[in-house]
């Protein structure tokens, strides 16, 4: 047998650490298993996919070194490999599963699946719907099939409670209640399937034999190994490693952790020292080495070694490993070609020079006004803010709106960034020049500086979130889940005035 292991992304967004964790830990499974290692698209979310994301995802993950045998971009005798190119054969296993009586037509309304939630949760108990509680008479589907009313497939699962056992690689026999198991989505209304179907489906078609993913799909296990019953499918091994954290704990997001593997490419890290940092997620070298090499990885991989403890993504100890390989494995020259392919080139020079030289006198200007481009994190303190014409609270609702608005932006251009801000800062009823005063510092530190729309086109998505992430953190502190939730209702309706 052939040990073939994938990882499968979805492009809705800026490529995660966690995805190049993941990937990590299956390719070197994979590889010192002699195996392959595939990439698959998971990109039935049609209205939150998009391309640019998808080559985001391939390209941190080659930046990083991780490469894999078949995929969208290179091919394979399994693909196609994006699941969006893959809807018919969906349909056709989910037909076979209503055809096998392992499934059923599903017409509920949304409203109706509320007062079904609602009825559960009174009554306590698991609030996971049941195929008795979902299915309609005989007459009722047929009178809303026939009235066009809109329908999903759902999968037929236990009615009653008691356990499910799940064998795990690292945990052994975990056992789960079947009562906790919903008659899952397995085709929606567009006939699109969900992660649940296509997942369980698109591993067996392209012969994965073990499936290492996260630990928030340990519950999603019982519908898997159900699925693979229904078809007659041998089950491919699993292994739920542990999530990434944050320092206190919680699980790793972008609100206290960056969390784009383009945000540390951008701030200068080298691939070397994050995929060693991410090496050490959860798993150790044999000699305890805590400086190593994707080959060394490879060669001395052992999935047993992973230890179950949530493994603590802290920056200031990735800040000391880049250290490490910068200063014991670059030669000067080698360094030298870093900080000039990084940033220091004439491609990245040509786009900064026509901001800059409007305001320069001597070559010696060029630096002060652009170094700001080539920073990470920018020194500003509650005091940076203090000629801004906004009182505090406006201030903050500026800088997190703002924040949210630019973190749902498709396309990361000037005249886009300008018409979003200045559609929010119409809304808020703050004059543009005053709305952006707070942003110039966030972004570039002065408000001296040259366009900050120009400015957040050259730092990219990436460094401008996390840098009013940053200034958000300065003027507000962390803001608890009362003042957040307060916020995003007000933020949700200024969102809707503009609509």
């Amino acid at each position: 047998m052939t040990v073939r292991t994938r990882i499968a992304p979805s492009p809705t967004g800026d490529p995660h650490v966690g995805t190049a964790y993941i990937a990590l830990f299956n390719l070197c499974f994979a590889k010192q298993h002699g195996g392959e290692f595939i990439l698959r698209i998971e990109d039935t979310d049609q209205t939150r996919s998009t391309p640019e994301s998808e080559q985001a995802i391939l390209d941190s993950l080659r930046w990083l070194g991780i490469e894999w045998t078949e995929g969208p971009d290179i091919g394979g005798n399994k693909g196609p490999y994006r699941q969006s190119e893959r809807k018919d054969i969906y349909a056709q296993y989910a037909q076979e599963l209503i055809e096998k009586g392992h499934a059923f037509y599903c017409y509920r309304t949304p409203e109706e699946l509320d007062e079904l939630r609602e009825a559960r949760r009174a009554a306590g108990g698991f609030a996971a719907l049941k195929p008795s509680e979902l299915k309609l008479p005989e007459d009722e589907v047929e009178r809303r099939k026939a009235a066009g009313m809109p329908c999903v497939i759902r999968m037929n699962v236990p009615e009653g409670e008691g356990p499910c056992p799940i064998n795990d690689m690292l945990r052994g026999t975990i056992e789960l209640d079947w009562g906790q198991v919903d008659a899952q989505i397995l085709l929606k209304s567009d006939g699109m399937p969900t992660y649940h179907l296509a997942n369980v489906v698109d591993d067996h078609l392209m012969d994965i034999t073990h499936v290492l993913r996260g630990e928030e799909w340990i519950n999603s296990a019982p519908k898997h190994k159900l699925l693979y019953e229904y078809f007659g499918w041998e089950m491919p091994q699993l292994c739920h490693l542990p999530l990434l954290r944050n320092p206190d704990k919680s699980k790793l997001s972008k609100r206290k952790n960056p969390t784009s593997i383009l945000f540390y490419q951008r701030m200068g890290y080298l691939p070397e020292a994050l995929v060693n940092y991410l090496g050490r997620m959860g798993w150790s070298m044999p000699d305890e080495r805590e400086k190593f090499s994707l080959a060394d990885m490879v060669a001395n991989f052992d999935v047993q070694r992973v230890s179950l403890g949530g493994p603590i993504f802290d920056v200031e100890k990735l800040n000391w490993l880049n250290s490490l390989w910068i200063r014991e494995d670059l030669s000067t020259e080698q360094l030298a070609k870093r900080l000039h392919d990084w940033l220091l080139n004439e491609d990245s020079l040509l786009k900064v020079i026509p901001h800059a030289q409007k305001r320069m006198n001597t070559l010696s200007d060029f630096i002060p006004l652009s170094g700001f481009l080539a920073s990470g994190y920018l020194p500003i303190t509650q005091e940076s803010f203090s000629e801004s014409k906004l009182d505090e609270d406006n201030l903050k609702k500026v800088l997190q709106f703002s924040l949210w608005k630019l973190e749902a932006l498709r396309t990361w251009e000037r005249d886009e960034i300008f018409s979003t801000l200045k559609s929010l800062a119409d809304n808020m009823e703050i004059k543009i020049k005053d709305f952006l005063a707070p942003m110039f510092i966030a972004v570039s530190g002065t408000t001296a500086s040259f366009s900050v729309m120009d400015s957040m086109e050259l730092l990219g998505p990436d460094m401008t979130r996390a840098r009013l992430r940053h200034a958000l953190n300065t003027v507000a502190g962390e803001i608890g889940k009362k003042q957040l939730k307060k916020l995003e209702k007000e933020f949700s309706c200024l969102t809707e005035r503009n609509h």
